[in-house]
């Protein structure tokens, strides 16, 4: 399921120049279905050894999981075809995530994109399907296989399901992008198709409960919740997008500089960001800027410091500032204040401050701009 998001966790190698992580839940789902294979194993092959049942568990909870690092690498494959930057690809509890980092241009670049993965776990299912009618009846080879070629068919048929945030709402969004050439109508559409089946997941999870299937119920309200949940965030995103559209950062930015000496001490900035409700200011020295302080990086120091510590102690030089450019588009600046965990940049041109931007001024922009929309 591409989606612009992160790559937390454990970095365990490169793939195509694109970072791989393993995220702490992945180990959660990796334990449980290792458990139901070798249960499942132990079951169906009584006269296999102990070990034989749980080696080849953990051998085929593996390949499940390098499948689904190949489905997720399609995505990414076909994504960086049409010059859309990877991030990263994340396995995590519910299965992988591309990180891409912009949404295609076209209906046609969404569609491909997104058949990508589905279109290779079918493949996958395909590959040990044949495996397995070549093997030998009952050898682990053959019971590892078939496992694999139901597992990749399932992942592959789920996520054709036609809502966000799975493939298939992808491939559904980027048919109706086709036709009636709105992607915001298209998004809004396939949004809706998502929350849908995950209400489907939810109500079909309880009435597993209620059956007295507590482990399945619970597990597939659990997916249908989470699915919710990202269909309306997915969603919310388009609308920011759409909403910013055209948004540069020169249009919304302060032009006004809210400057302090690199000598004034920490005492006196905090009086300061009282007074005047600024949390980040340039620290100039003469008439040329030394660095950015904030209200954060000045509480760092002790209150019993604060009288003789100079902001220019704790500022962040200009030469590891964070900045933004006049004609960079705000959207742009929004998704790396949030990736950095920062509320303000400063604004550069040429080499000097031209002005300050943060999220709370681009959070008034898209406010208005939505309520301007809703009363037209």
């Amino acid at each position: 399921m591409p989606q612009p998001q992160r790559g937390p966790g454990v970095q365990i190698g490169h793939i195509f120049g694109i970072p791989i992580y393993l995220h702490p839940s992945w180990l959660i789902i990796f334990a449980l279905i290792t458990v139901t294979i070798g249960l499942q194993f132990t079951a169906q092959h009584p006269h296999w050894s102990p070990a034989e049942h749980w080696v080849l568990g953990i051998i085929t909870s593996l390949l499940f999981f390098a499948s689904v690092l190949f489905h997720e690498l399609c995505h990414s494959v076909v994504a960086l075809r049409y010059k859309l930057p990877v991030k990263s690809i994340t396995l995590f509890v519910f299965g992988g995530l591309s990180a891409i980092e912009r949404e295609p241009s076209s209906a046609g670049q969404e569609f491909k994109i997104a058949v990508a993965g589905p279109v290779s776990s079918l493949f996958l299912a395909g590959v040990f399907w044949a495996i397995w009618q070549y093997a030998r009846p009952g050898d682990a080879i053959a019971a590892m296989c078939s496992w694999l070629a139901y597992i990749n068919l399932v992942l592959g048929l789920f996520n054709l399901v036609p809502g966000f945030p799975l493939d298939g709402g992808r491939v559904l969004r980027g048919i109706i992008w086709g036709i009636t050439k709105d992607y915001r109508k298209a998004s809004q559409i396939a949004s809706a198709s998502g929350r849908f089946f995950a209400y489907l997941m939810i109500l079909g999870g309880i009435w597993l409960v209620l059956r007295g299937n507590w482990i399945a119920g619970l597990w597939t309200a659990f997916i249908g919740w989470f699915l919710l949940e990202a269909a309306k965030e997915t969603y919310v995103q388009v609308a920011l997008r759409e909403t910013l559209a055209g948004v540069r950062t020169d249009d919304v930015m302060l032009r006004e500089i809210p400057t302090v000496p690199r000598d004034m001490s920490i005492e006196e900035y905090i009086h300061q960001v009282l007074r005047t409700g600024r949390r980040t200011h340039i620290v100039v020295g003469g008439d040329h800027p030394s660095g950015l302080i904030s209200l954060q990086s000045a509480r760092h120091v002790p209150r019993e410091e604060w009288v003789s510590t100079s902001v220019q102690a704790v500022m962040v030089p200009m030469a590891k500032v964070q900045a933004a450019k006049p004609d960079e588009p705000v959207l742009d600046v929004l998704q790396r204040m949030q990736t950095s965990d920062i509320n303000q940049m400063p604004v550069v041109s040429d080499g000097h401050v031209v002005g300050m931007i943060g999220r709370d001024i681009i959070l008034q922009v898209l406010q208005t701009r939505l309520h301007t929309e809703q009363h037209a």
